[in-house]
């Protein structure tokens, strides 16, 4: 990773100064790779797991690692892409002032309408074609909303008038999976052309539409459109776990940094996470087995 990066990824993860670890550039690359370091600790701990697995899917930037890990992607070639997608987010996250807004909401919450009345506030503003969408959907009842940070503050202000029960910012630089990102298409577009894309070995869902990659150009074509597009998290997991009453769960591990998804497969489907399993890149052999 240091060679392709041009700098000690490691010693960033391990020692930071985290907010330069929290910086997108380095944010991005450091998931991925410490999501692949997770699947090598899985495959060393129990190698039945790697061997019998059935299908694959990342959450954003962890969509890169889901390919590398089904042979579409070799490791290398896909973090140069992760680098290349990174820096151009960061640019994008710096050009206007915008940030992402997670959202738990009411049944009776109206994320659309909400976002086109802050969007309708925002012009009032003087802001020529603001920005406030619905970017990432997680779990029934959440979502997170994305766009000019003037958007989200008269979201959180007007909470309980669109039913939202709560509201948080989340530490992020930009407004990404929005059309603020657009700017970062191209440099990504270019950079996987020049890739290698293999056909999956598994089963690899987009975040896109939340449906499997059929073929090479197929994923060419979703990566990149996949920063601009929402994350469709939650009809990811329906795709995944859907199955015939009384079939059982298939085991799903989750391996990286953090369990935020296997909080969120719990909200979706119950059953699902109770088979869940995380593998964490730091913890020591000992804790892992118990």
């Amino acid at each position: 990773a240091e060679k392709v990066l041009g700098y000690d990824l490691l010693s960033l993860c391990l020692e930071g100064p985290r907010d330069e670890l929290d910086r997108t550039q380095h944010c991005q690359p450091a998931v991925f790779v410490a999501s692949l370091a997770a699947v090598e600790k899985l495959n060393h701990q129990r190698p039945k797991v790697v061997e019998n697995c059935v299908a694959a899917a990342g959450y954003s930037v962890g969509e890169f690692a889901a390919l590398v890990f089904a042979g579409a992607l070799g490791f290398a070639e896909a973090l140069f892409a992760v680098k290349v997608r990174a820096e151009a987010m960061q640019r994008a996250s710096e050009a206007v002032p915008s940030g992402m807004l997670s959202v738990i909401g009411r049944r009776e919450a109206n994320y659309k309408f909400a976002c086109l009345e802050a969007r309708r506030h925002c012009e009032s503003l003087g802001i020529e074609k603001p920005v406030c969408e619905i970017s990432n959907y997680l779990f029934p009842d959440s979502r997170v909303i994305a766009g000019h940070l003037q958007a989200l503050e008269f979201l959180q202000e007007n909470a309980r008038k669109y039913y939202f029960t709560r509201t948080k910012m989340l530490p992020v630089s930009g407004a990404f999976h929005t059309r603020l990102m657009e700017s970062a298409v191209e440099p990504l577009t270019e950079v996987l052309k020049s890739i290698e894309i293999q056909k999956p070995l598994l089963c690899v869902y987009s975040n896109v539409d939340g449906k499997k990659y059929m073929h090479p150009k197929h994923i060419q074509k979703l990566l990149a459109k996949q920063v601009v597009s929402p994350v469709m998290w939650e009809q990811t997991m329906h795709s995944v776990y859907e199955r015939k009453q009384g079939t059982e769960f298939p085991y799903t591990y989750e391996v990286g940094p953090g369990k935020q998804l296997g909080a969120v497969l719990k909200k979706c489907n119950f059953k699902a996470w109770k088979q869940y399993n995380h593998v964490d890149t730091l913890e020591d052999e000992e804790t892992a087995d118990t």
